[in-house]
């Protein structure tokens, strides 16, 4: 099979007008696309699902001379041939006539993977702007680019940014309007071009090259289908469909490998010529990253990393957060100032019982519900919020990814599926919705179940820490141990019993870098500003109905009927009924419940083990499953809750039973 060959024939120098009203912005994942759309439109967005998708793309105005330009921030693509819904969503994007100029946002520590994005975009003969973002980090790194040689090989502006700073950002504004197509055109392996001769007079018009829409065609699975059945003269699909079956039969690889491998290797000649190293490092601290680099996946030492980091996380999360923070404001500022303030308040002016009871009451809007979502779980999602994108900029976490590959086979998953199931402990519900990037659908109701079925959010998670934390080490290790134990056997037995396969492991690792305050402090700060918007209006509501489920005094029902349950075959005392309740209502409300009973002394150190393993295997909270519909329909959401609550209780009722047949020194 002959290399690749190259030749500079299809483009054109002549500026293109800039379409009015939109810009689009590319780029491969964690390149800064999304600082670079805030340092463009000022933040000011609007979030929404692409036309036929749960995908959701985010739009802003941009002022660009004296025009208003709608920016569009595509998902994060490694290639516009797609491998998930992400991918999908952003050719199809490119696909659309409403699309514009393109920006191509890539980072300047890789050139190779931005310039093999760049190639794509010039074979579409798309208008477009090279955005070499992250260069502070580039020269940091002793990274040397020649940007008028990369220009001149490509044919069109490039330049240089600091997205996180807004350096050229104003350089970038100055060049949109001269936007110009490409002057590269790939030359693939004959029997490639020669299917691309046969099927190109059969595509119709399209915003892109017939030779990029051809391609696109030939290593489509199949999505592209309705596309083109849409657009005239192609209802029959027929004579592409045989095209591109012959292709796939003649090849001894898949036709997509055979493709990105010449991309790669025209964009590794590229680099070749514009790309320098010096040798020599900016920062001190450098030496100590790419140290890290090296190691952090490696077989042996990247074990003892990811130790300390998630000890370093603990200490953090768990002992400064659920410890100090908590104590801070539970027992000092609502324990010792607001509540006593407010029930006196209450006590003097409210004459009126049940208004009394609503508001500073067992079940009470500021004893119960602000008192829980600010002072008990706030400040440990806060401190989880922080720690986690501390993580997320520093780059660990697809090396996370690669150390857990192995692992994740056995349960027909890969090494990616670790992101989500991360995310997972900041909000079960934001995980659901990124499981988009797996990229087959088995894929994505494993990690939707094992999400829904093993996985704490961060409240929940650190609430039930502080639980365990004032009983032996023991009594970690046998949470630990069973939630891990389950969702093994449950991931293995979906891996059998769900169709599909499970994709190839292909993820391109940033590299380790010092993590940016700024970054942090934006990603904590809107990540804080979901939890007040989303999560405490829920505790409100939440506490809303246990007051009304008292007051009616169906609590006490509620009781009696789970009593069998909670006492026979839970071990429990029938007052978790409520706090299994309203974990429906929200997870980490219900765990703070039992937190409550347990430091009360409601709950023996076998009831709080058996409680909090129940608790986390507990159906999935009311956002979580509205999320699941919204992912995968009613019947998935409906059929994950019932095989979810029946079982949560069992592994309950088998771990009590255990635990009383062998006494162990769990206080």
């Amino acid at each position: 099979m002959s290399g690749p060959m190259v030749d500079g024939a299809a483009g054109t120098d002549q500026p293109m007008p800039l379409p009015e009203g939109e810009l689009l912005l590319v780029g491969n994942p964690n390149v800064g696309k999304s600082a670079l759309f805030g340092e463009l439109t000022g933040n000011y967005v609007v979030v929404s699902n692409y036309p036929g998708t749960t995908v959701e793309v985010t739009r802003g105005i941009a002022l660009v001379g004296d025009r208003k330009l709608t920016v569009m921030d595509s998902p994060g693509a490694n290639s516009f041939l797609p491998s998930s819904d992400d991918e999908r969503v952003t050719r199809d994007m490119l696909l659309s006539e409403e699309t514009g100029t393109v920006v191509a946002v890539g980072d300047a520590k890789n050139t190779q993977r931005t310039i093999l994005l760049a190639l794509q975009l010039e074979e579409m003969q798309r208008p477009y702007v090279l955005c070499l973002n992250m260069m502070d980090e580039a020269q940091a790194r002793g990274i040397e680019i020649d940007h008028q040689g990369l220009e001149a090989e490509l044919g069109i502006d490039i330049v240089p940014t600091v997205a996180t700073r807004g350096k050229g950002t104003a350089a970038l504004r100055a060049v949109l309007a001269a936007a110009r197509c490409g002057t590269r055109t790939i030359r693939y392996p004959e029997r490639v071009e020669q299917a691309l001769a046969e099927v190109i007079p059969l595509l119709p018009a399209a915003p892109v090259s017939p030779r990029a829409l051809g391609l696109m065609v030939l290593c489509d699975d199949g999505s592209l289908d309705d596309w083109l059945a849409g657009k005239a003269g192609t209802a029959d699909m027929s004579p592409i469909a045989g095209i591109r079956r012959r292709l796939h039969d003649d090849l001894d690889e898949p036709l997509i490998y055979v493709v990105n491998r010449t991309r790669l290797e025209v964009a590794s000649e590229i680099v070749g010529r514009v790309e320098s190293k010096s040798g020599r490092n900016s920062h001190a601290g450098t030496r100590i990253w790419q140290f890290l680099d090296r190691y952090a996946t490696h077989r042996f030492w990247g074990l003892p990393i990811l130790g300390v980091v998630l000890f370093a996380m603990y200490q953090f999360v768990g002992v400064f957060g659920a410890g100090t923070l908590v104590g801070i404001l539970e027992e000092g500022l609502f324990g010792s100032i607001i509540n006593p303030a407010a029930i006196a308040f209450a006590d003097r002016w409210i004459t009126v019982s049940w208004i009394r009871d609503f508001l500073v009451g067992e079940y009470g809007i500021i004893t119960m519900a602000l008192t829980y979502s600010l002072a008990l779980v706030f400040p440990i999602v806060g401190t989880f919020f922080l720690a986690f994108g501390l993580l997320e900029d520093s780059g660990y976490l697809p090396r996370l990814a690669v150390m857990v590959n192995k692992g994740f086979r056995r349960i027909g998953l890969n090494g990616k599926a670790v992101l989500p199931m991360v995310l997972g402990l900041g909000c079960d519900t934001m995980a659901t919705l990124t499981t988009r990037i797996l990229e087959t659908r088995k894929e994505r109701l494993i990690v939707i179940l094992l999400l829904a079925l093993g996985v704490p959010c961060s409240a929940q998670l650190t609430v039930i820490l502080a639980m365990l934390g004032a009983l032996s080490p023991l009594a970690l290790l046998i949470w630990v141990s069973v939630v891990l134990g389950v969702i093994l056997l449950v991931g293995a037995l979906a891996s059998k019993l769900i169709p599909g396969r499970a994709s190839d492991f292909i993820l391109e690792l940033p590299p380790l870098r010092m993590p940016r305050p700024g970054n942090i402090l934006v990603k904590t700060v809107a990540r804080i500003e979901w939890y007040l918007k989303e999560a405490v209006p829920l505790f409100v509501l939440g506490t809303v109905i246990l007051f009304i489920v008292d007051r009616l005094n169906w609590l006490v029902a509620m009781e009696r009927a789970a009593e069998p349950i909670l006492k026979g075959v839970l071990g429990l005392p029938p007052e978790t009924a409520g706090t299994f309740i309203i974990g429906f209502l929200r997870r980490d409300f219900g765990v703070a419940g039992l937190y409550h009973m347990s430091r009360d002394g409601a709950l023996d150190p076998v009831q709080v083990l058996v409680a909090v393993t129940t608790i986390t295997l507990f159906i999935p909270c009311i956002a979580n499953l509205f999320m699941i519909v919204k992912e995968r329909g009613w019947k998935t959401g409906l059929a994950i809750s019932a095989f979810i609550f029946p079982f949560a209780l069992l592994v309950g009722a088998l771990l009590n039973a255990v635990l009383r047949a062998i006494p162990l020194p769990l206080a």
